[in-house]
């Protein structure tokens, strides 16, 4: 199938590693010219290099900047003034029990998780309704539906992800731009790589017996009883930015290997 991304312009927040360096790659490897961004010079310019190793002919630059912050959000429009792509992507957690979570905890998470999808949103949205074409897009959690009790304000900011993208969907009523979101269950990201290699060596156990015990007592409705791979999410991720996800806008949807127990 042709995505018709060529000519597109797209910025991934937060894509030094993980989810967000995934769907850069996949996006790069359909012709868009794609915007990496991190905090790290270093981490940039290692993700650039890792993009044009699998794609040499990827149109691929890079921009440092903390999106966690107003500051850093300004600093990228200074640079990237427009985007055709935007994929809010720029997330943290950290497991917590909810006595334990402090002002400070709360207001960081939703700094990270929430406000720098809603600065950036801000900014490009206005321009892709002038042009009459966009993509926005939340990469949001399973976590947002389920809430996790060992990181409540974790799930509670990715609850928040899909109000934010349903409302500025209602906003493109009768335009080419479309604002959707998407839920990863465990997915095998940099942080559950570090997770499962750590408690494997603190318990004198392999890694994949980490993540049997995973699937079978914190996350036992998964229907694949495995993790999911970076490239499984950004797979539905590049199929949402492009011109033939056309009639899909408003929508949340799960690539949570089956955790999510509702149908609707």
């Amino acid at each position: 199938m042709d995505l018709k991304l060529h000519g597109k312009s797209a910025l991934v927040s937060g894509s030094t590693a993980g989810i967000g360096l995934a769907i850069a790659q996949a996006l790069a490897q359909e012709g868009a010219s794609v915007i990496v961004n991190g905090r790290s010079e270093e981490r940039v310019t290692q993700a650039i290099a890792k993009i044009q190793q699998s794609t040499p002919e990827a149109k691929v630059s890079g921009v440092v900047a903390d999106t966690s912050t107003a500051s850093g959000v300004e600093e990228l429009f200074q640079k990237v003034p427009h985007v055709d792509i935007l994929i809010n992507n720029l997330g943290i957690y950290e497991p917590k029990t909810f006595f334990d979570i402090t002002d400070e905890d709360w207001l960081n998470i939703f700094q990270v998780n929430v406000l720098s999808g809603v600065r950036l949103s801000r900014q490009y949205l206005q321009k892709q309704l002038e042009q009459n074409w966009g993509r926005i897009i939340f990469i949001s959690s399973e976590s947002a539906i389920q809430i996790p009790v060992e990181m409540i304000h974790y799930g509670t900011t990715k609850t928040a992800q899909l109000a934010i993208a349903r409302g500025l969907a209602e906003m493109t009523i009768g335009t080419g731009v479309t604002v959707n979101s998407v839920l990863p269950g465990p997915t095998r990201s940099e942080g559950v790589e570090e997770f499962i290699t750590n408690l494997a060596q603190e318990r004198g156990i392999n890694r994949a017996e980490v993540e049997a015990e995973f699937f079978q007592n914190v996350r036992p409705s998964s229907l694949i009883k495995r993790f999911a791979t970076n490239e499984e999410v950004a797979a539905i991720v590049v199929y949402l930015s492009s011109p033939v996800a056309s009639a899909t806008n408003g929508a949340a949807l799960r690539v949570d290997g089956g955790v999510i127990r509702s149908i609707v």
